[in-house]
């Protein structure tokens, strides 16, 4: 099968650009001038082998880490994030692998860890837990995810459900982008397929997704663009509907260049 390169998109439809990002801890260079282009309203996939830069790279963007070198544009506004808070700030919310619920919090209130609604004013001001249910509810509605009450302690959830709630948090707070870390890697065949779904909502709703995943036909059946790492580099980067699995892991142990 031929393919080329992916092809540039045009400037109104770019949403996040990162280019020449470096990033080193001590001797170890983890990104060597990595770059990643994300279109509005997609799924971005970002795949590579163990040490390529994935997690290095995803850490830059959700203000984790601070590059060495680099820039990262946002609707065509070069930014900086000190902190995952300012990555938060402007609509970056990211899906860890660990997920980051509290297990002996309800569902509601890992909605609204930090976040939290009051009511009334100066000291007789507390907080509004029917609004903040209520607007859980929403969230979760939104994806069409059947999970139990929003009362529900995280300890009792299933992976699947644990899963769904973290992205649909994530989705509800987010106003550019949500970048999800191995949604399904620890979930079994049917858990895999309902958040599959939850993530194919999003896409179907313009939310701008960034898939880190080691599954290829996963990547293939939920993303619209692909981005290939290697050695702390982007190495090529493809249309979904324009490459193959077999493709994908040529580009990444390096028995094709791009």
């Amino acid at each position: 099968m031929t393919t080329t390169p992916a092809p540039a998109p045009a400037d109104t439809d770019v949403l996040l650009s990162a280019t020449g990002i470096t990033k080193s801890f001590g001797g170890v260079h983890a990104l060597r001038g990595a770059h990643l282009t994300m279109r509005r309203g997609e799924v971005t996939a970002l795949i590579g082998d163990n040490g390529a830069g994935k997690s290095t790279l995803v850490r830059c963007l959700s203000g984790i880490h601070q590059p060495d070198g680099g820039e990262i544009l946002l609707d065509g506004k070069k930014v900086h994030f000190a902190s995952p808070l300012k990555a938060r700030e402007h609509g970056i919310e990211t899906v860890q692998q660990n997920l980051a619920l509290v297990e002996d919090l309800t569902v509601w209130q890992n909605f609204f860890i930090g976040r939290e609604l009051t009511k009334g004013v100066g000291p007789f001001s507390m907080l509004d837990r029917k609004k903040m249910k209520a607007q859980s509810l929403d969230m979760l509605g939104d994806l069409a995810v059947n999970i139990p009450p929003v009362t529900s302690r995280v300890r009792r959830l299933s992976g699947g459900q644990r899963q769904a709630v973290s992205i649909a948090r994530a989705a509800g707070w987010s106003t550019s982008i949500v970048i999800m870390d191995e949604p399904t890697a620890a979930l079994g065949v049917q858990e895999t397929a309902r958040v599959e779904n939850v993530i194919k909502t999003l896409r179907d709703k313009g939310v701008t997704l960034l898939l880190i995943s080691h599954n290829f036909d996963q990547v293939l059946r939920l993303s619209d663009h692909v981005a290939v790492m290697r050695r702390g580099l982007t190495v090529a980067e493809r249309r979904a509907t324009d490459t193959s699995g077999d493709e994908l892991v040529a580009l990444i142990t390096g028995a094709k260049e791009s």
